[in-house]
């Protein structure tokens, strides 16, 4: 009985806390990670949409990212993981992500020539 009230007051007490995940060594900043994240969904939805193109570039999307960040693939899953544990604060980061999606699908829609079909 006694194990059984120990193992709930330790459940109750981590999910007391704000963000059960242990802060990053190399926690990235808010902003850097929705750059991240950005650049990641740029990148996805261009191998969705011209899948020759990255590798015709010789462009591989994890070592883009790692490099232009310069970080390496345990900071960025430390800091994945992380901010993912918070749901308000990620689906904020994802929510300005997608607001800036659609600003630059604004933006081509803008510059594409008549008769030409426009992004969806």
């Amino acid at each position: 009985m006694k194990k059984l009230v120990l193992v709930f007051c330790t459940i109750w007490l981590l999910s007391c806390s704000n963000n059960p995940v242990p802060k990053p060594d190399n926690l990235l900043d808010e902003e850097i990670m929705t750059n991240i994240l950005f650049d990641i969904a740029i990148l996805q939805a261009t191998d969705g949409s011209m899948p020759l193109k990255l590798s015709e570039e010789h462009i591989n999307s994890t070592t883009y990212i790692y490099k232009k960040y310069a970080i390496d693939s345990l900071t960025f899953y430390q800091n994945q993981r992380y901010y993912a544990a918070d749901v308000k604060q990620y689906k904020k980061m994802y929510q300005e992500v997608l607001d800036r999606l659609n600003e630059e699908k604004d933006a081509a829609n803008s510059i594409m020539p008549p008769g030409k079909e426009k992004i969806k």
